[in-house]
């Protein structure tokens, strides 16, 4: 199955990218333009930087010492995309593997000596997945070869012994090896991995080994702490390998430290991360929305964790946070071009940023570049816009689950459907049988949408004609968030029809969060919009709105909104403190134009926060 995520059990059942098909669309515009442009713009600077060129063994080398793992992943991105430019960059590859299986362009004269920072087995992580994508899309080839043929190395180097890495991915990849093999070594190897860590497994450093999840083992943690990336990484791999032996204590164990992760230390966004200096998580409530980091490939280890605890346990709730982040974390970090990206991703940006035309150092610069001294997150986009189809819809006994409302094919046994929807920005949904089957259909029902309602329109009605209202009477029922079960058998020409409220909403933060006291954001559908100020103008730092209706405006498809803001006039006497609560308005109101927080940045060099003083 081309899919990348294939567990032996669970609740649900992936499809897999032959089953599910995205037609033009939010998400399938995007999934073509990566396609199209985004690989092979990594591709072009992976050659222009030198990265590609360690592999032909010309020196200098280049690139920071876990530069080979982007390479890997624009292979997975070409693996899941099927592009034609994977055999020759695979023989590009191939040509540096040494002897025994053992392959890095940074550390082949002096193997394994640097577990913490080294990143030799995060590498062969992202080889071994390129290489899994590679085998359920195509079947075995060089680059398949080569992947396992590094798994097999890693298994006879560290089957035995405590050491680990000190980034984790290794584990979820070569559990997926062991998912498409069958063999039971891959497993054995990942499980041991996840085991060793905490006891501890690495050396201490100045940003303590929290940082790389080495302080507790994994059953012990309560809450996500240490570098965002690599604790979900490690969750993900953690899930994967409970999954396959069987372990519910070890499954339960991170599901607990998710639901306190999502409630306590996760942005608006979907975006995990709030500091800067380690990439890391904070404590609990430590949510600043300017020095939020929310690097994009955490948002993105972030869908991956949450899709494999949807297929475990086949909790809406995975779903729900799944959908907020794809829309506001992965679809921000990339330009609508295809061709720039952002590595952090704050709520608040001061001041405007200096367009760059080369390498960004300094990715948390609240801009969109080209390129980064450290561009895990191009290619980690890349990627997972090529394998997006594989999160869209699921299979159980009972039928197919729809959990991400885009335009789409879907095929499962004798049942075909197509989705029709504008959504984001629209909150109709038809669901259309093309051909007919037996089984159910569920579409999930977002959290925020507390006032849907559903209908099955049998295809001998009159109300299956596209221009036909929704019809009232029985038929009809609420649609509560979470999931909504229609039963079949059904014919070709049946019908679902979801509706969903998308008048906008303002949203208020926990009053533990300091950072957002006296502040509110607004959203709409899955969508959180921001206001973005080019050139600062108006300057949003003297600006409070007022919590009023927003007033939609719609144009080439996509919906902006203006709220009503008033400049502030300070304290009394220049002074910005006060015996009453709050400021005063100093002038009279402004229109304050709101935009989806994934197309900021996009207008010019700009100013911008999704926290609103009122």
């Amino acid at each position: 199955m081309a899919d990348p995520v294939v567990p032996s059990s669970g609740v649900l059942s992936p499809l897999g990218l032959e089953a599910v098909r995205l037609s033009p669309g939010f998400w399938g515009d995007r999934v073509a333009l990566n396609r199209e442009v985004t690989i092979a713009h990594c591709q072009e600077w992976e050659e222009r930087e030198g990265w590609i060129a360690n592999f032909r063994g010309e020196r200098p080398r280049r690139g920071r010492e876990f530069s080979d793992s982007e390479i890997y992943k624009l292979l997975e991105a070409m693996a899941w995309a099927d592009h034609p430019g994977l055999p020759a960059l695979a023989e590009t590859v191939a040509q540096a593997q040494e002897g025994d299986g053992y392959l890095n362009t940074r550390w082949s004269g002096s193997r394994y000596t640097d577990f913490e920072w080294g990143h030799e087995l995060y590498c062969y992580g992202h080889l071994i997945q390129a290489g899994v994508a590679r085998l359920r899309t195509h079947g075995e080839d060089l680059l398949t070869q080569v992947a396992v043929r590094a798994a097999d190395h890693v298994c006879r180097r560290f089957m035995e012994g405590t050491e680990t890495c000190g980034h984790p991915v290794i584990e979820m990849a070569l559990v997926e090896l062991y998912r498409v093999t069958g063999t039971e070594r891959y497993l054995e190897m990942a499980r041991r991995f996840v085991d060793r860590r905490g006891r501890p497994a690495l050396a201490d450093i100045p940003f303590g080994r929290g940082y790389y999840q080495d302080d507790l083992p994994v059953r012990q943690a309560r809450v996500f702490r240490g570098h965002a990336v690599r604790a979900l990484y490690l969750a993900s791999g953690v899930v994967d390998v409970a999954v396959e032996t069987g372990d519910e204590e070890l499954l339960k164990a991170v599901e607990a430290q998710w639901e306190r992760t999502v409630a306590r230390r996760t942005h608006l966004t979907g975006g995990m991360g709030s500091r800067h200096a380690d990439e890391s998580f904070g404590e609990d409530y430590e949510l600043p929305p300017d020095r939020a980091y929310n690097e994009t490939c955490a948002g993105i280890a972030s869908i991956m964790l949450s899709h494999r605890l949807l297929l475990a346990t086949g909790d809406a709730r995975y779903a729900h946070l799944a959908e907020r982040t794809l829309y506001n974390m992965l679809a921000t970090g990339v330009a609508l071009d295809g061709r720039s990206f952002f590595y952090a991703n704050p709520l608040q940006v001061r001041v405007p940023a200096v367009p760059l035309e080369g390498v960004n150092h300094a990715p948390e610069g609240g801009l969109r570049s080209p390129w980064f001294d450290v561009s895990c997150c191009p290619n980690n986009i890349a990627r997972t816009m090529a394998s997006l189809p594989a999160y869209v819809a699921t299979s159980a006994a009972d039928g197919i689950q729809i959990h991400h409302l885009t335009p789409s094919e879907i095929r499962h046994g004798r049942l075909a459907v197509r989705v029709e929807t504008g959504y984001p920005w629209s909150g109709s949904v038809r669901v259309r049988v093309l051909e007919g089957g037996p089984g159910g259909i569920t579409l999930r029902v977002p959290a925020w949408a507390s006032d849907a309602t559903i209908v099955h329109v049998p295809a001998s009605s009159p109300a299956s004609s596209p221009e036909a209202p929704l019809p009232d009477g029985p038929l009809t029922r609420p649609a509560p968030p979470g999931y909504v079960f229609v039963e079949g058998p059904w014919r070709a020409g049946d019908e679902i029809r979801l509706e969903l409220p998308m008048a906008p909403r303002w949203t208020f933060p926990d009053r533990r969060i300091d950072a957002l006291r006296g502040s509110a954001a607004v959203e709409r559908g899955p969508l959180v919009y921001c206001a973005e100020s080019v050139a600062d103008e108006p300057p949003l730092g003297d600006l409070t709105a007022r919590v009023e209706p927003p007033v939609e405006y719609e144009g080439d498809g996509v919906v902006e909104l203006e709220v009503a803001a008033a400049p502030g006039s300070g304290g009394d006497g220049g002074w910005p403190y006060m015996p009453v609560a709050g400021g005063r308005a100093g002038g009279p109101d402004v229109t304050l134009r709101l935009v989806p927080y994934h197309r900021w940045g996009n207008r010019g060099p700009a100013t911008m926060r999704v926290w609103l003083p009122i």
